[in-house]
């Protein structure tokens, strides 16, 4: 059974940055696509940023693009969300996902892996508040 532990999270001031990783267990990461996502108090859980299985495909919200960067290192079975010039809308509780791979095309796995029903692992999440 896969098991996903966040860490990284904290407080940070507007503009600063983060980066976030998530550490997998159980299993390896190789044949997972990849995503992290967010919830903020009192909104739905979003998808922020994921990553096709190869590592050659990302997709990001359209709020994040440009600011946070998803990678992933299969040798250390970690996923990581680099998050530069934060924002106080971007406080949450992130979390880092996974599935199986269901698609050959990195390409249409980067289209469809912002979805969060797609996922069947999920980490505890870890707190990341931006605010003066």
């Amino acid at each position: 059974q896969l098991q996903l532990v966040e860490s990284g999270g904290g407080l940070v001031q507007p503009g600063g940055s983060l980066r976030l990783s998530c550490a997998a267990s159980g299993d390896t990461l190789d044949d997972y696509v990849l995503g992290w996502f967010r919830q903020a108090p009192g909104k739905e859980r979003e998808g922020v940023s994921c990553i096709s299985s190869s590592g050659s495909k990302t997709n990001s919200a359209d709020s994040v693009k440009g600011r946070f960067t998803i990678s992933r290192d299969n040798a250390k079975n970690t996923v990581y969300l680099q998050m530069n010039s934060l924002k106080p809308e971007d406080t949450g509780v992130y979390y880092c996902a996974a599935q199986p791979r269901r698609f050959r095309s990195s390409t249409i796995q980067a289209l469809v892996c912002l979805t969060a029903s797609g996922y069947d692992y999920w980490g505890q999440g870890t707190q990341v508040t931006v605010s003066s």
